[in-house]
């Protein structure tokens, strides 16, 4: 009876997964296997939200293997030292497991092929749509501009989606970590799992997305995010499944996930974009922690990027839109160093994703692959434009929520702010004040 090891990492699902799929062509029994790795909690990427997350997800997926024939197996340890004892156990033939484009992703595949040399099989279409590195310009390892890459990447040949196992045989009597419990830092955070993602999935309409992808208030985007995350929901499958909708609302939807394979492609080819300027400017931030502090908190005194933020902070997700300007906010109109801002989001964000974060907030930090690194989004026009009737604020910042109409965006116009809201911590009728300069103003 032959044997392989799925190592699953992002790609906690059944459905269009490379690996599991690959592990059961090669064997008679398969193992599911999961490590809970104390080197993720060590880099900084194991946040009580995202644990909870975790945890919902893997026994979503326990009780999916269950039902064909499997089960899935956790250990606790370093990633590769468990992968490695367990096949060794087992007399595994193989193992297989997902590409990465983290540096952490990194070092535990080369620790994996030191342990486990030729037996270690590494899938790269199972994280995003076109794999890191196999779209490249010319002389170049990596696109660092948006349009020419999402031009040869929508003629990038169409991969279909694998079909989920009907049937798996997991070896008995292997042991297992239980699935750990933590309790989440926000109250409102998503169940998580392939069965809560499909659900999302098959109940979002997406042919008003093109129309209400920008209005904070309707709260229409996908919210897969977190599902696409952790690899409950396969980026191919819903490139696909969308693709053969059609219409404009597919079709912006599309691009994002051609916006998720861009920065995947760009920290495969620059890990270090994590943490350092992708483009240095030497920029020279300004350092205020009380105003960091109250940013974090949503007490600005700008409605709309408190009520981001707050929303962040109770459901452990934000809308799209709205990072953009909490995070311009803080980056370009205080002129505080982008990581401050990164570090926040990683801590509770569910869908912290190493290469969508930090690289969206490098963007829009000046220090990224935009092509306008003077771009400031002013957090007045952005209420206005995405919030034009204050339901997004009302809904996220209660002490607010009895002013009528555009009022609730200007609160200091009053001549009393209501329910103790603060006083803006800068002066909003000069928001540009420790800005290079006050060009690109959107």
């Amino acid at each position: 009876m032959t044997v392989s090891i799925a190592l699953l990492t992002q790609d906690l699902r059944l459905h269009d997964n490379p690996v599991l799929r690959a592990a059961c062509h090669e064997a008679d029994e398969v193992v599911p296997l999961f490590v809970l790795d104390p080197d993720i909690e060590a880099a900084g990427f194991a946040a009580p939200n995202r644990l909870a997350f975790l945890a919902d997800c893997l026994t979503d997926l326990d009780g999916s293997l269950r039902r064909i024939g499997g089960g899935l197996v956790l250990r606790r340890g370093r990633s590769a030292t468990e992968t490695a004892r367990l096949a060794d156990e087992l007399c595994a033939g193989s193992v297989h497991v997902a590409a990465g484009v983290s540096a952490f992703a990194g070092r535990r595949e080369r620790e994996l092929r030191r342990h486990l040399g030729d037996r270690l099989h590494v899938h790269d279409e199972s994280l995003t749509v076109v794999p890191p590195g196999e779209l490249t310009p010319a002389g170049k390892d990596h696109y660092a501009v948006f349009t020419p890459y999402f031009r040869v990447w929508r003629q990038a040949g169409e991969r279909p989606p694998h079909r989920a196992p009907v049937a798996l045989r997991t070896p008995a009597g292997i042991a297992s970590e239980p699935v750990p419990r933590v309790k989440p830092d926000s109250p409102g955070l998503p169940e998580g799992g392939e069965s809560a993602g499909r659900r999302l999935w098959r109940a979002w309409n997406v042919d008003r997305y093109e129309e209400l992808h920008d209005d904070l208030a309707a709260d229409a985007t996908s919210r897969l995010s977190p599902y696409l995350h952790f690899g409950c929901l396969s980026a191919t499958e819903l490139a696909r499944l969308a693709e053969r909708q059609g219409g404009p609302g597919a079709e912006a939807f599309v691009r994002q996930l051609a916006w998720r394979d861009f920065h995947h492609q760009v920290l495969a080819a620059r890990p270090q974009s994590a943490w350092t300027d992708y483009r240095a400017k030497r920029d020279r931030w300004w350092n205020d922690e009380l105003e960091a502090e109250a940013w974090r908190q949503g007490r600005t005194g700008f409605p709309i990027v408190d009520a981001g933020m707050r929303q962040l902070a109770h459901e452990g997700w934000m809308h799209n839109r709205a990072r953009l300007v909490t995070a311009s906010f803080l980056a370009k109109t205080l002129y505080q160093d982008w990581r401050i801002g990164a570090r926040h989001f990683l801590a509770l964000l569910v869908d912290g994703d190493i290469a969508n974060n930090q690289l969206n907030w490098q963007w829009v930090a000046g220090t990224g692959t935009d092509t306008r690194p003077n771009r400031i989004l002013n957090p007045l026009a952005q209420a206005d434009r995405l919030d034009p009737d204050g339901a997004y604020v009302r809904r996220w910042v209660p002490e607010l929520a009895d002013l009528p109409g555009r009022t609730v965006h200007r609160p200091w116009k009053l001549a009393r702010t209501p329910g103790g809201y603060p006083q803006p911590i800068i002066d909003p009728t000069d928001i540009s004040t420790r800005l290079r300069t006050g060009r690109g103003l959107d």
